[in-house]
């Protein structure tokens, strides 16, 4: 029965690891480092790596639009176009060398995610930053991307550091058994991928790993935060605001978190989960304090 039980675990964490990997918007040979990683400090910007357009669509699904949602938007995530500022249709139509329909299009993107507002006779005005959509993956991505990285990761970390320990906790009392075995499988794949020094498929395992743990917590609000979470980490990455290599203290710490889960140990699982956190926040005192 085990031999037969750990292929069907396998192909679990293989399904639960796609998933991870489309939802992501991620999966390339480039990105290396999940949670919790060490050595030296890796250098440089990082291009965007060969990612989909900023609206989540694959290369050439979401044509003009996307292009010139790629280069607007993260322009006025990065403050390049501070609030206030008035962006005219016609203007935006020959700096891009786009139709008027192609421009709209990518503003009505921005205006869902309340980067900026259309007035008749006024044009497309850029909104206060309290106002933006700041749980947006593709807004986070762009101010990943910006000069405000720090700032935007410590205090995406710290809302990390707020909400995933008590989702493990939660999930010490709600998990399935499907997601019990989900967590053991997927702690195991990052720890076979650190040794393996895979660290793409290691920051997949990790994804998954951490959606799984607030999908688990039986929390709607707390399962919409995956996204977030995904970005988070494979930002750090791909930005290599990291080390370079998988810390085995972070990974035998994903490993007792999946054990406490399973033995339904409430607090064991939530103070795990926190040491996890705490130990990304320490990274960033490091390397971008």
């Amino acid at each position: 029965m085990r031999q037969q039980q750990a292929p069907r675990d396998r192909r679990a964490a293989d399904e639960r690891a796609r998933g991870g990997r489309a939802r992501s918007d991620r999966a390339r040979s480039d990105l290396p480092r999940g949670d919790g990683a060490r050595s030296d400090r890796a250098r440089g910007d990082g291009a965007r790596g060969g990612r989909g357009p900023a609206d989540g669509s694959a290369p050439g699904e979401g044509g003009l639009h996307s292009r010139v949602l790629s280069e607007l938007g993260p322009a006025i995530a990065s403050g390049e176009y501070p609030p206030g500022t008035v962006l005219r249709i016609d203007e935006l139509e020959s700096r891009y060398g786009v139709s008027r329909t192609v421009v709209r299009e990518a503003v009505r993107v921005l205006e869902s995610m309340h980067l900026v507002e259309s007035r008749r006779r006024v044009g497309v005005t850029v909104r206060r930053t309290e106002e933006w959509n700041a749980f947006d993956p593709a807004l986070i991505r762009w101010r990943l991307a910006g000069a405000d990285r720090s700032r935007q990761l410590r205090s995406l970390t710290m809302l990390r550091t707020a909400v995933e320990p008590v989702a493990a906790g939660l999930a010490a009392g709600a998990a399935t058994p499907e997601q019990c075995r989900e967590l053991t499988v997927l702690a195991a794949e990052m720890a076979a991928s650190g040794r393996a020094a895979d660290l793409a498929a290691y920051l997949v395992h990790d994804i998954a790993f951490h959606r799984v743990v607030l999908e688990a917590s039986g929390n709607e609000m707390f399962a919409r935060l995956g996204d977030v979470v995904a970005e988070v980490l494979a930002g750090r990455t791909e930005h290599h605001v990291m080390f370079t290599a998988p810390d085995p203290e972070a990974v035998t710490l994903h490993v007792r978190v999946a054990e406490a889960v399973r033995a339904h140990d409430a607090r064991a699982a939530e103070d795990l989960m926190r040491e996890i956190c705490v130990g990304a926040l320490r990274e960033l005192d490091i390397l971008a304090p």
